[in-house]
């Protein structure tokens, strides 16, 4: 659902910077005021596992595959600020490396993906968990709010593809809903697969400001064992599903063709692995999977970094 350039206009654009920059805003600040030595290695590992996620595509029939897009999975591990704050680097990433997305409409995507579905996700599953006392108690909470922060992203971006002129409300609205409510249903047997196992060997990792979940902590291990923890997993995510990857269209692109508005998509920034390839290498399976190493690395390296920034020690200046 990461929509590329040329699919927007300018007002919808600008419209989508202004609303992303001051949700963003707001998630930073938040995330400045609670990061901690727990969470900084947490933001890298859930950026480096979301973006191999993504690149990999399942199909859902009628020609068409979707992805995780694992903003509901952020949500309840980080809680909506950190989520938000890891879409964001996700999607910068995408955009920049891969032109997986567009630079004119970045912001559109952040608001769809890293706003709307993180903001429902969490909502969601705030609201069902409440009596949740188990791991199995989870599933029902989890599946839904996976589903819903699906549905409610590709409604987001209906309404900009409408509002940009693009196409017709009428006319995209329901094959846009359908075909997403379709790829909900991998998102939620994905999440809640990966949010029960967490509940089952580190309960303390879910997010929960209320403390409803009644689950017995874990023992906390290192940070920089979390960290090549997570970072082996996002790896061998990708050497054993990438040659296993649909290469069907996603959700947009399928529905861009059959409405023939496909045209209007425009490139902008000379990516440096376009189409999530890596030069010079073959076959193809091992060019992608390089690729998206090197996209792995760079994102946990990019958000670790940036997550270190806000712990930095605070210096006053004094009156003398």
């Amino acid at each position: 659902m990461h929509i590329p350039d040329g699919f927007l206009d300018l007002k919808t654009c600008l419209g989508s910077f202004c609303v992303a920059g001051a949700g963003f805003a707001i998630a930073l600040r938040k995330v400045n005021a609670s990061c901690s030595d727990k969470t900084v290695p947490l933001l890298g590992v859930m950026s480096a596992f979301l973006f191999a996620g993504q690149t990999v595509n399942f199909p859902i029939g009628g020609g068409i595959s979707g992805h995780l897009l694992g903003s509901a999975l952020a949500s309840i591990v980080l809680g909506p600020s950190g989520a938000a704050l890891v879409m964001a680097t996700v999607l910068f990433v995408q955009c920049l490396l891969f032109q997986d997305g567009g630079i004119t409409t970045l912001a559109a995507n952040f608001l769809n993906l890293g706003l709307v579905a993180v903001g429902t996700g969490s909502l969601v599953f705030r609201s069902l968990s409440r009596w949740a006392n188990g791991p199995s108690s989870l599933v029902v909470p989890v599946a839904v709010a996976s589903w819903c922060s699906v549905l409610a992203a590709s409604l987001s971006c209906a309404l900009e593809l409408a509002g940009s002129g693009t196409v017709s409300l009428r006319v995209v609205l329901a094959p846009m809903l359908v075909i997403h409510a379709v790829i909900g249903l991998g998102e939620a047997a994905i999440t809640t697969a990966m949010i029960t196992f967490l509940v089952r060997v580190r309960p303390d990792l879910i997010y929960d400001p209320a403390k409803q979940l009644k689950f017995r902590p874990a023992a906390a291990g290192t940070a920089r064992s979390h960290v090549l923890a997570g970072l082996a997993m996002a790896v061998g995510v990708v050497l054993l599903a990438t040659p296993f990857s649909s290469p069907l269209p996603d959700g947009l692109e399928a529905l861009a063709e059959k409405l023939n508005f496909q045209n209007r998509a425009r490139t902008f920034w000379p990516a440096p692995l376009p189409e999530y390839s890596f030069p010079g290498s073959s076959p193809e399976w091992l060019s992608v999977s390089l690729a998206v190493i090197c996209g792995i690395i760079f994102t946990l390296v990019l958000l670790w970094g940036f997550a270190r920034w806000l712990r930095r020690p605070r210096t006053e200046s004094h009156a003398d």
